[in-house]
């Protein structure tokens, strides 16, 4: 997983502003209590830092994968 589709990721299951709000303020325990923006910075990898947000806020497996995206056309 990319940055860019964790935070794809992340504002498509907890919307565009709050989505900010839980990453720079939410300790993540499985993290050493980092918050996911601390993560990303020490180099974490994102799909453990989103996976960790999701079972910590109850996010149901079936969305964990995210939404699908429409390949662009070439």
């Amino acid at each position: 997983m990319k940055n860019s589709d964790f935070w794809r990721n992340m504002e498509n299951e907890f919307g565009s502003r709050y989505s900010h709000v839980l990453a720079d303020s939410m300790s993540l325990t499985e993290l050493d209590s980092l918050t996911a923006a601390e993560a990303l910075n020490k180099g974490v990898k994102p799909k453990m830092i989103w996976e960790a947000i999701c079972r910590a806020q109850d996010v149901p497996a079936e969305r964990w994968l995210g939404v699908d995206i429409e390949p662009k056309d070439s």
